[in-house]
């Protein structure tokens, strides 16, 4: 039997924040609005209406064909794509076809193996504009048409067949969603359905240059779904082929309750949708000053912005790429670090104490009340030894559900540190004339004994003792 290769493409459908429909004025805002509220006589196909072009879509587009690499093509044209279902009440969608507002570019996506992680380069066919269709809800024999969502802008990326594997999507889906999110371009939530995933998949025997028939495998609501989806389609292809079948080109829908791909229909061809420009919108031309001062507002990525945390901050990697995967979190850390003056540390208690709070709270950091300003005074006040460690846990959480500030907590709750050396002396001093047995063991050779006596002075200063200072001094009292 052949060893068969894996041949992936994908399809990504984004919608993007705009606070308007694609083509008409209607707000793009739909979620949790009763059905068909957001609608007019545009978005709901009525005799006589017209379309007009959202500019901020356009550039939301232009924006993210940059941040793919593509090329930005001087002139776009938008095309009726005829076919008829329930939920697109013109009987065609407005689309891009042969003149894509951007082309030929390509993404990274780190892939881990046994050395570290290997890096592979996706292409990018097009990145093109059009406009969502609306929603059906099927339910007593009928099926109810919400059109709050038709007209939503929606951003179409299509991949080249580059990819070898389900885990290669994976990486390829989580790199594009962080993209997204970090140009603002769309929220890219597919459990939401900001963002819709279609699989192009065959099989080849490892070899062979032509490729094998393609499956196009729809319903794919999360990465979970398209890993799984793949995984069950590559192996029904290759099933077909080693029983002397062959794999026939239909789209399959992803099952997720039994995990198995089913016939939905034949698959069309681009011809079935008999593309021809719309008659109602002029082309596009893109003028370079206004790709160039697009490009001006790109943010730094993701990628890049680890690259830099390393380099120039000293960051693990692993610590800088959890910061940098999202914006908020990223610009929120830099904040705190610039404010503090300590990276590092900065780095630690925001993916330790502040992403345990935030999670068990499940709020985002745009809700975090704790100010990069407030956060650096709380760093200052354990390194410069004003208060200890479990102390500033203490604190951060006060200012985490409240914003207070840190000083004003640490000496409402009577938390400043001890470090004044007689005073601790004092204190160590009892202790050791409390426990002379235990002293006594100490001296013997039973070292173990110290941490013992550490605890103790600290219960005796009520967990306020600088312990730095009081290691110093136990360490002399106990040497008798």
């Amino acid at each position: 039997m052949p060893i068969y290769e894996t041949i992936i493409g994908l399809e990504v459908h984004a919608q993007i924040l705009t606070r308007s429909k694609m083509f008409c004025a209607c707000s793009a805002d739909y979620a949790g609005a009763a059905p068909n509220t957001h609608v007019c006589p545009v978005c709901m196909a009525l005799p006589g209406s017209l379309p007009v072009i959202n500019r901020a879509a356009v550039e939301k587009t232009i924006l993210a064909g940059l941040a793919l690499h593509c090329t930005i093509g001087p002139e776009a044209v938008f095309a009726r794509k005829n076919y008829h279902y329930a939920d697109l009440p013109k009987g065609y969608q407005i689309s891009q076809y042969e003149l894509p507002l951007c082309h030929d570019g390509w993404i990274e996506i780190e892939i881990p193996n046994e050395t570290g992680n290997r890096v592979k380069r996706i292409g990018i066919t097009r990145v093109h504009l059009e406009e969502d269709t609306g929603k059906l809800t099927h339910t007593g024999g009928a099926s109810l048409v919400d059109l709050n969502r038709a007209g939503v802008p929606l951003l179409e990326i299509v991949t080249e067949p580059d990819m070898r594997s389900p885990e290669e999507a994976h990486a390829y889906l989580t790199m594009l969603q962080r993209i997204l999110r970090y140009l603002g371009v769309s929220t890219a939530d597919m459990e939401k359905g900001a963002m819709r995933c279609e699989a192009n998949v065959s099989v080849r025997p490892v070899g062979q240059a032509q490729f094998g028939t393609k499956v196009e495998v729809k319903n794919l609501n999360s990465f979970r779904a398209v890993v799984q989806a793949l995984e069950y389609e590559v192996a029904r292809q290759i099933a077909v082929l080693e029983s002397g079948g062959k794999v026939v080109q239909v789209t399959m829908g992803w099952d997720e309750a039994h995990g198995r791909t089913v016939v939905q229909r034949t698959k069309e061809s681009a011809d079935d949708y008999r593309y021809f420009p719309e008659p109602d919108l002029p082309p596009l031309v893109i003028e370079p000053a206004w790709v160039e001062a697009l490009a001006a507002r790109l943010p730094e990525l993701p990628d890049a912005k680890t690259r830099r945390f390393v380099a120039e901050l000293g960051l693990h990697p692993r610590d800088a790429a959890l910061l940098a995967e999202d914006r908020g979190i990223a610009e929120y850390f830099e904040a705190v670090a610039r404010e503090s003056g300590d990276a590092k540390t900065a780095a630690n208690w925001i993916t330790g104490e502040l992403f345990r709070l935030m999670n068990t709270a499940t709020v985002e950091i745009a809700a975090v009340k704790i100010t990069p300003a407030a956060f650096a005074a709380l760093m200052r006040l354990v390194a410069t030894g004003q208060i200890n460690l479990n102390s500033a846990k203490r604190v951060f959480a006060i200012m985490f559900e409240t914003g207070r500030s840190p000083d004003e907590i640490v000496q409402e709750l009577g938390l400043a540190q001890v470090s004044d050396a007689d005073v601790l002396a004092a204190a160590v001093a009892a202790v050791v004339a409390r426990y002379p047995d235990e002293a006594a063991k100490y001296r013997g050779g039973k070292e173990t004994l110290f941490n013992w006596f550490l605890g103790q002075v600290m219960r005796e200063t009520r967990g306020k003792g600088n312990p730095a200072v009081v290691r110093e001094l136990l360490a002399k009292a106990l040497k008798g």
